[in-house]
């Protein structure tokens, strides 16, 4: 990456140092527990994927070159920025260049990437106990962080997240852990099924990010802000800019197309893995429904202000309506047209559903079904 006197926009090791270093404890279990626990989500993940295959349909390369990692919180995080780090080197790149031209660059350059470093870190230590399990597809391959042979990325299950949540739930641990694995299996066949649509997404995803012209220190603001946010230095009262979240800093025409679609494919992905979730789950998860409407109420209780915010701000809420909105679309679809006629929206880029489409599932079957008929 570009930098300026060796420094980067972002100091990348210090915010996984940060974010280390602040990560919360995760719930308390012996050691032979965690032992126990490692190896049973393994197993599930190994007995989901033929679960949500056969349920699917959805053939394709054998995932077992895409490595099941189960990880602590620092893992995700150490995954994670690798993550950010990959895509998000063109835009830092760009907004480095733009920097360098004031005055005061190098020290800018060296100070700001060690101050957004500590503010990515807080951040990533917040998100990192609430995510339950990932299909990471973009950070490069390591000895720490292995992939798919032919490109694939890796399923991150993190456990104590997982151990936390059925815990609060009072739901059976074995089947809530069985049920989390068929929502993350499900990405990894979506990835691994459909060969195209890693390289379609980072495409939207570069693109989008080529079409950004913000001011270097507006960006690192909105991220001070979110850190702020955690510490509890926003006023009382005080709104979060509109409620706009870090995706929405930058809004050009183009930009707003490209994140239309994005926002489509990322509720169709997340839809479906409800979908196949709930699907397969009463004939292979006992306390399924227990399991469903507990985790609903969490869902619809929210958290406290602070939390709210700082979802707002990250856009998690966005992620909320995407879980229910794909899922609608993937019910009312395979209601229309079976699993098989549903499966038509992995043929290619133009069979993906549009914003306006996931909100109306009747017009994605007459453009794909019907023009095919025709």
């Amino acid at each position: 990456m570009t930098s300026i006197g060796g420094a980067e926009m972002v100091d990348w090791n210090l915010a996984v140092a940060t974010a280390t270093r602040l990560v919360r404890p995760g719930p308390e279990v012996s050691r032979d527990e965690a032992r126990a626990i490692v190896a049973e989500l393994r197993r599930h993940a190994k007995a989901s994927e033929e679960h949500v295959r056969a349920y699917t349909r959805m053939g394709g390369p054998d995932t077992h070159d895409t490595p099941v990692l189960v990880v602590d919180r620092p893992g995700w995080v150490r995954a994670n920025v690798a993550g950010f780090r990959a895509i998000l080197a063109p835009l830092l790149e760009k907004m480095q260049e733009r920097r360098s031209g004031g005055p005061g660059g190098a020290v800018l350059g060296a100070v700001g990437g060690k101050v957004t470093g500590v503010e990515l870190g807080m951040l990533l230590s917040f998100l990192s106990s609430r995510v339950l399990g990932q299909y990471e597809t973009f950070a490069p391959a390591t000895r720490d962080l292995p992939a798919g042979a032919n490109g694939g990325g890796r399923l991150l299950l993190v456990a104590p997240n997982i151990v936390h949540v059925e815990r609060e739930l009072d739901v059976n641990p074995h089947d809530f852990r069985l049920w989390v694995t068929l929502h993350e299996e499900t990405h990894r066949t979506q990835f691994t099924a459909v060969p195209w649509l890693r390289d379609h997404l980072e495409g939207e995803i570069q693109t989008f990010l080529a079409e950004t012209d913000v001011d270097p220190m507006t960006f690192l603001e909105r991220i001070r802000e979110a850190a702020q946010s955690l510490a509890g230095g926003r006023p009382e009262g005080e709104d979060d800019d509109g409620g706009r979240s870090l995706v929405e800093l930058v809004q050009t025409p183009a930009q707003r197309e490209i994140l239309g679609r994005l926002t489509a494919v990322m509720s169709l992905l997340e839809g479906h893995a409800d979908h196949v979730m709930d699907g397969v789950g009463p004939a292979v998860v006992p306390s399924v429904a227990e399991i469903r409407e507990k985790f609903q109420q969490r869902r619809a209780q929210g958290a406290s202000r602070l939390d709210q915010a700082l979802r707002k701000l990250l856009g998690l809420d966005a992620k909320m309506r995407q879980y229910r909105d794909g899922e609608r679309f993937v019910r009312a679809v395979v209601n229309e047209v079976g699993m098989d006629g549903f499966n038509r929206v992995w043929t290619s880029p133009n069979t993906l559903p549009t914003k306006a489409e996931i909100g109306k599932p009747a017009d994605w079957v007459a453009r794909v079904h019907r023009k095919a008929e025709s």
